[in-house]
Protein backbone atom coordinates (compact mmCIF):
# COMPACT_ATOMS: atom_id res chain seq x y z
CA UNK A 1 0.00 0.00 0.00
CA UNK A 2 0.83 3.63 -0.50
CA UNK A 3 2.77 5.51 2.64
CA UNK A 4 0.29 7.26 4.79
CA UNK A 5 0.15 11.24 5.09
CA UNK A 6 -1.58 14.25 3.65
CA UNK A 7 -1.39 15.24 0.32
CA UNK A 8 -2.29 19.01 -1.13
CA UNK A 9 -4.75 18.54 -3.72
CA UNK A 10 -4.14 20.77 -6.98
CA UNK A 11 -6.99 22.80 -8.61
CA UNK A 12 -5.67 22.37 -12.07
CA UNK A 13 -8.02 19.65 -14.63
CA UNK A 14 -6.00 17.46 -17.07
CA UNK A 15 -8.60 15.19 -19.52
CA UNK A 16 -8.23 11.42 -18.62
CA UNK A 17 -8.13 9.46 -21.34
CA UNK A 18 -7.40 6.10 -20.26
CA UNK A 19 -8.62 4.98 -16.68
CA UNK A 20 -6.91 1.67 -15.41
CA UNK A 21 -5.08 1.08 -12.11
CA UNK A 22 -2.17 -1.66 -10.75
CA UNK A 23 -4.42 -1.50 -7.77
CA UNK A 24 -7.96 -1.59 -6.82
CA UNK A 25 -8.89 1.85 -5.16
CA UNK A 26 -11.60 2.69 -2.67
CA UNK A 27 -13.09 5.82 -1.09
CA UNK A 28 -14.17 6.38 2.11
CA UNK A 29 -17.38 8.81 2.31
CA UNK A 30 -17.65 10.36 5.54
CA UNK A 31 -18.88 13.60 7.20
CA UNK A 32 -21.63 14.71 9.88
CA UNK A 33 -25.40 13.01 9.35
CA UNK A 34 -27.05 14.92 6.62
CA UNK A 35 -23.59 16.23 4.70
CA UNK A 36 -24.61 14.45 1.50
CA UNK A 37 -22.72 11.17 1.79
CA UNK A 38 -25.09 9.61 -0.01
CA UNK A 39 -25.66 11.92 -3.02
CA UNK A 40 -22.31 12.28 -3.82
CA UNK A 41 -22.29 8.59 -4.12
CA UNK A 42 -25.50 8.74 -6.12
CA UNK A 43 -23.82 11.61 -8.33
CA UNK A 44 -20.51 10.17 -8.81
CA UNK A 45 -22.09 6.71 -9.57
CA UNK A 46 -24.04 8.52 -12.29
CA UNK A 47 -21.25 10.57 -13.99
CA UNK A 48 -19.36 7.65 -14.33
CA UNK A 49 -22.10 6.08 -15.96
CA UNK A 50 -22.17 8.87 -18.27
CA UNK A 51 -18.46 8.73 -19.32
CA UNK A 52 -18.78 5.13 -19.36
CA UNK A 53 -16.50 4.01 -15.83
CA UNK A 54 -17.41 1.38 -13.36
CA UNK A 55 -17.50 2.44 -9.89
CA UNK A 56 -19.28 0.29 -6.99
CA UNK A 57 -20.99 1.12 -3.97
CA UNK A 58 -20.66 -0.86 -0.53
CA UNK A 59 -23.06 0.79 2.25
CA UNK A 60 -21.40 0.81 5.79
CA UNK A 61 -24.42 2.36 7.35
CA UNK A 62 -26.74 0.17 9.12
CA UNK A 63 -29.26 2.80 9.39
CA UNK A 64 -30.00 3.06 6.09
CA UNK A 65 -33.26 2.99 4.91
CA UNK A 66 -33.11 2.79 1.13
CA UNK A 67 -30.90 3.71 -1.56
CA UNK A 68 -30.95 5.79 -5.08
CA UNK A 69 -28.10 3.73 -6.40
CA UNK A 70 -27.44 -0.25 -6.58
CA UNK A 71 -25.19 -1.75 -3.76
CA UNK A 72 -22.62 -3.79 -4.64
CA UNK A 73 -22.38 -5.01 -0.78
CA UNK A 74 -24.65 -4.11 2.70
CA UNK A 75 -23.48 -3.55 6.08
CA UNK A 76 -27.42 -4.69 7.02
CA UNK A 77 -26.66 -8.03 5.50
CA UNK A 78 -24.13 -8.15 8.81
CA UNK A 79 -25.95 -5.94 11.00
CA UNK A 80 -28.75 -3.10 11.32
CA UNK A 81 -29.33 -0.48 13.70
CA UNK A 82 -33.03 -1.45 13.88
CA UNK A 83 -31.90 -5.08 15.40
CA UNK A 84 -29.42 -3.97 17.65
CA UNK A 85 -31.79 -1.19 19.57
CA UNK A 86 -34.58 -3.89 20.07
CA UNK A 87 -32.02 -6.75 21.34
CA UNK A 88 -29.75 -4.87 23.20
CA UNK A 89 -32.70 -1.99 24.50
CA UNK A 90 -29.73 0.77 23.18
CA UNK A 91 -30.22 4.21 21.63
CA UNK A 92 -29.71 5.45 18.15
CA UNK A 93 -25.83 6.40 18.87
CA UNK A 94 -24.99 3.54 20.63
CA UNK A 95 -26.59 1.21 18.84
CA UNK A 96 -24.82 2.28 15.63
CA UNK A 97 -21.37 2.62 17.86
CA UNK A 98 -22.26 -1.45 18.55
CA UNK A 99 -22.83 -1.87 15.20
CA UNK A 100 -19.36 -0.87 13.90
CA UNK A 101 -17.58 -1.97 16.61
CA UNK A 102 -19.24 -5.62 15.28
CA UNK A 103 -18.15 -5.04 11.85
CA UNK A 104 -14.76 -4.02 13.15
CA UNK A 105 -14.81 -7.73 14.67
CA UNK A 106 -16.07 -8.89 11.11
CA UNK A 107 -13.59 -7.78 8.79
CA UNK A 108 -11.73 -10.64 7.61
CA UNK A 109 -15.27 -12.81 7.07
CA UNK A 110 -18.36 -10.13 5.84
CA UNK A 111 -15.65 -7.34 4.50
CA UNK A 112 -13.22 -9.88 2.69
CA UNK A 113 -16.25 -11.98 1.46
CA UNK A 114 -17.97 -8.63 0.09
CA UNK A 115 -14.63 -7.58 -2.01
CA UNK A 116 -13.84 -11.08 -3.18
CA UNK A 117 -14.20 -10.43 -7.23
CA UNK A 118 -12.70 -6.89 -7.66
CA UNK A 119 -10.28 -6.35 -10.13
CA UNK A 120 -6.78 -3.79 -9.86
CA UNK A 121 -8.76 -2.06 -11.73
CA UNK A 122 -11.68 -1.39 -9.49
CA UNK A 123 -13.01 1.57 -7.49
CA UNK A 124 -15.10 1.23 -4.87
CA UNK A 125 -17.03 3.62 -2.69
CA UNK A 126 -18.04 3.43 0.56
CA UNK A 127 -21.28 5.21 1.98
CA UNK A 128 -20.31 5.21 5.70
CA UNK A 129 -22.26 6.44 8.64
CA UNK A 130 -22.94 9.99 10.21
CA UNK A 131 -21.70 9.72 13.48
CA UNK A 132 -18.11 11.94 13.47
CA UNK A 133 -16.83 10.64 16.26
CA UNK A 134 -16.05 7.13 14.34
CA UNK A 135 -13.51 9.36 12.20
CA UNK A 136 -12.16 11.56 15.02
CA UNK A 137 -11.23 8.96 17.82
CA UNK A 138 -13.03 5.81 17.50
CA UNK A 139 -10.79 2.96 16.31
CA UNK A 140 -13.77 0.92 13.80
CA UNK A 141 -12.50 2.85 11.30
CA UNK A 142 -9.09 2.75 11.76
CA UNK A 143 -8.73 -0.87 12.13
CA UNK A 144 -11.09 -0.44 8.85
CA UNK A 145 -8.31 1.18 7.03
CA UNK A 146 -5.44 -0.45 8.21
CA UNK A 147 -7.22 -4.13 6.87
CA UNK A 148 -8.05 -2.79 3.59
CA UNK A 149 -3.94 -1.40 2.93
CA UNK A 150 -2.71 -5.04 4.28
CA UNK A 151 -4.99 -6.31 1.25
CA UNK A 152 -3.61 -3.71 -1.09
CA UNK A 153 -6.03 -1.39 -1.67
CA UNK A 154 -5.50 2.33 -2.53
CA UNK A 155 -7.68 4.71 0.12
CA UNK A 156 -8.72 8.43 -0.01
CA UNK A 157 -11.17 9.96 2.70
CA UNK A 158 -13.90 12.01 0.90
CA UNK A 159 -15.00 13.75 4.02
CA UNK A 160 -18.71 15.52 3.21
CA UNK A 161 -19.37 19.27 5.09
CA UNK A 162 -22.39 21.07 4.21
CA UNK A 163 -21.82 24.54 2.53
CA UNK A 164 -24.57 26.31 4.81
CA UNK A 165 -22.18 26.44 7.24
CA UNK A 166 -20.27 28.93 6.11
CA UNK A 167 -23.18 31.20 7.27
CA UNK A 168 -22.34 30.46 10.63
CA UNK A 169 -18.52 30.85 12.30
CA UNK A 170 -19.71 28.49 14.66
CA UNK A 171 -20.19 25.61 13.15
CA UNK A 172 -17.90 26.09 10.06
CA UNK A 173 -14.79 26.33 13.12
CA UNK A 174 -16.35 22.73 14.35
CA UNK A 175 -16.38 21.32 11.25
CA UNK A 176 -12.98 22.32 9.99
CA UNK A 177 -11.54 20.61 13.61
CA UNK A 178 -13.63 17.45 13.39
CA UNK A 179 -12.37 17.60 9.63
CA UNK A 180 -8.88 17.69 11.02
CA UNK A 181 -9.34 15.13 13.46
CA UNK A 182 -10.34 12.42 10.90
CA UNK A 183 -7.35 13.59 9.01
CA UNK A 184 -5.24 12.74 11.70
CA UNK A 185 -6.60 9.85 13.06
CA UNK A 186 -7.46 8.13 9.69
CA UNK A 187 -4.17 9.30 7.78
CA UNK A 188 -5.00 9.04 4.68
CA UNK A 189 -4.84 10.88 1.22
CA UNK A 190 -8.11 13.34 1.81
CA UNK A 191 -9.67 15.43 0.19
CA UNK A 192 -12.51 18.14 1.90
CA UNK A 193 -15.61 18.71 0.07
CA UNK A 194 -18.07 21.55 -0.09
CA UNK A 195 -21.39 19.61 -0.34
CA UNK A 196 -24.49 21.27 -1.46
CA UNK A 197 -23.52 24.22 -3.04
CA UNK A 198 -26.32 23.89 -6.00
CA UNK A 199 -28.20 25.38 -2.73
CA UNK A 200 -26.46 28.59 -2.45
CA UNK A 201 -28.26 31.64 -4.01
CA UNK A 202 -24.85 32.98 -4.84
CA UNK A 203 -21.94 30.62 -4.88
CA UNK A 204 -19.38 33.27 -5.38
CA UNK A 205 -19.74 33.89 -1.33
CA UNK A 206 -18.47 30.63 -0.71
CA UNK A 207 -14.39 31.42 -2.22
CA UNK A 208 -13.33 32.94 0.94
CA UNK A 209 -13.99 29.55 3.02
CA UNK A 210 -12.28 26.99 0.44
CA UNK A 211 -8.99 28.11 1.95
CA UNK A 212 -10.40 29.17 5.59
CA UNK A 213 -9.45 32.08 7.53
CA UNK A 214 -9.53 31.03 10.86
CA UNK A 215 -8.65 34.24 12.45
CA UNK A 216 -11.52 36.09 10.62
CA UNK A 217 -13.24 33.38 11.55
CA UNK A 218 -12.39 34.06 15.52
CA UNK A 219 -13.39 37.57 14.85
CA UNK A 220 -16.63 37.04 14.27
CA UNK A 221 -17.13 34.62 17.38
CA UNK A 222 -15.45 37.15 19.35
CA UNK A 223 -18.46 39.57 19.04
CA UNK A 224 -20.74 36.58 19.45
CA UNK A 225 -19.99 35.42 22.24
CA UNK A 226 -19.03 36.50 26.14
CA UNK A 227 -15.36 37.66 26.82
CA UNK A 228 -14.15 34.78 28.78
CA UNK A 229 -14.47 32.89 25.63
CA UNK A 230 -12.06 35.02 23.82
CA UNK A 231 -9.06 33.08 25.12
CA UNK A 232 -10.27 29.70 23.71
CA UNK A 233 -11.11 30.66 20.35
CA UNK A 234 -7.96 32.28 19.74
CA UNK A 235 -6.34 28.73 20.76
CA UNK A 236 -8.67 26.83 18.49
CA UNK A 237 -7.63 29.47 15.33
CA UNK A 238 -4.36 29.20 16.10
CA UNK A 239 -4.36 24.98 16.45
CA UNK A 240 -6.24 24.97 12.81
CA UNK A 241 -3.86 27.49 11.77
CA UNK A 242 -0.73 25.52 13.27
CA UNK A 243 -1.64 22.64 11.00
CA UNK A 244 -2.74 24.34 8.18
CA UNK A 245 -4.59 20.96 6.83
CA UNK A 246 -8.16 21.93 6.23
CA UNK A 247 -8.99 23.19 2.57
CA UNK A 248 -12.25 22.24 0.77
CA UNK A 249 -13.30 22.10 -3.10
CA UNK A 250 -16.68 23.16 -3.53
CA UNK A 251 -19.17 20.39 -5.18
CA UNK A 252 -22.31 21.79 -7.34
CA UNK A 253 -24.19 18.40 -8.54
CA UNK A 254 -26.21 19.84 -10.52
CA UNK A 255 -22.80 20.85 -13.09
CA UNK A 256 -21.04 17.82 -14.60
CA UNK A 257 -17.75 19.82 -14.93
CA UNK A 258 -17.95 20.32 -11.15
CA UNK A 259 -18.38 16.47 -10.46
CA UNK A 260 -15.61 15.93 -13.01
CA UNK A 261 -13.29 18.02 -10.96
CA UNK A 262 -14.37 16.56 -7.48
CA UNK A 263 -13.77 12.76 -9.47
CA UNK A 264 -10.44 14.06 -10.49
CA UNK A 265 -9.20 15.61 -7.76
CA UNK A 266 -10.34 12.21 -5.58
CA UNK A 267 -8.40 10.16 -8.48
CA UNK A 268 -5.51 12.04 -8.22
CA UNK A 269 -4.98 11.62 -4.46
CA UNK A 270 -5.12 8.01 -4.93
CA UNK A 271 -3.04 8.07 -7.84
CA UNK A 272 -5.96 6.08 -9.72
CA UNK A 273 -5.45 5.48 -13.49
CA UNK A 274 -1.32 6.81 -13.16
CA UNK A 275 -0.27 3.50 -14.45
CA UNK A 276 -1.79 2.77 -17.43
CA UNK A 277 -0.74 4.25 -20.68
CA UNK A 278 -2.84 7.67 -22.43
CA UNK A 279 -4.77 5.91 -25.78
CA UNK A 280 -5.78 7.81 -28.16
CA UNK A 281 -8.88 7.23 -30.32
CA UNK A 282 -6.90 5.83 -33.02
CA UNK A 283 -5.27 3.17 -30.73
CA UNK A 284 -7.99 1.61 -29.83
CA UNK A 285 -9.20 1.24 -33.17
CA UNK A 286 -6.15 -0.65 -34.33
CA UNK A 287 -6.19 -2.93 -31.02
CA UNK A 288 -9.71 -4.02 -32.08
CA UNK A 289 -8.97 -4.47 -35.76
CA UNK A 290 -11.80 -2.15 -36.87
CA UNK A 291 -9.55 0.37 -38.72
CA UNK A 292 -10.13 0.87 -42.24
CA UNK A 293 -7.33 2.23 -44.74
CA UNK A 294 -10.22 3.04 -46.97
CA UNK A 295 -12.91 4.61 -44.67
CA UNK A 296 -10.99 5.55 -41.61
CA UNK A 297 -13.22 3.69 -39.13
CA UNK A 298 -15.68 0.90 -40.33
CA UNK A 299 -18.92 -0.14 -38.68
CA UNK A 300 -18.37 3.36 -36.22
CA UNK A 301 -19.86 5.92 -38.42
CA UNK A 302 -16.60 7.29 -39.19
CA UNK A 303 -14.98 10.31 -36.71
CA UNK A 304 -18.32 11.29 -36.37
CA UNK A 305 -19.50 7.86 -35.13
CA UNK A 306 -17.46 8.53 -31.68
CA UNK A 307 -18.24 12.17 -31.52
CA UNK A 308 -14.19 13.04 -33.28
CA UNK A 309 -15.60 15.20 -36.06
CA UNK A 310 -12.42 17.51 -35.49
CA UNK A 311 -10.32 14.66 -35.06
CA UNK A 312 -9.37 14.96 -31.44
CA UNK A 313 -9.29 12.48 -28.90
CA UNK A 314 -12.13 11.69 -26.57
CA UNK A 315 -12.11 9.41 -23.36
CA UNK A 316 -12.34 5.62 -23.84
CA UNK A 317 -13.11 2.57 -21.31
Amino acid sequence: PPPRGFIATGTGVCAVLWCCAMAPCAQLVIGPAGSGKSTYCYNIYNHCQTIGRTVHIINLDPAADEFAYPVAADIRELISLADVMEEMNLGPNGALLYCMEYLEDSLDDWLAGALEGFGEDDCILFDCPGQIELYSHHSAFRTFVDQMQQWGWRLVAVYMLDSQFITDAAKLIAGCMQCQAAMMNLELPHVNVFSKVDLLEDKSQLEPYLIPDHQTLVGELHDRMRPKYKKLNTQIAQLLDDYSMVSFHPLDISDEDSLAFILYTVDSAVQYGEDADVRTSRDVELNQGEFDDTDGLSGMGGMGGLGLEDGGMEQVD
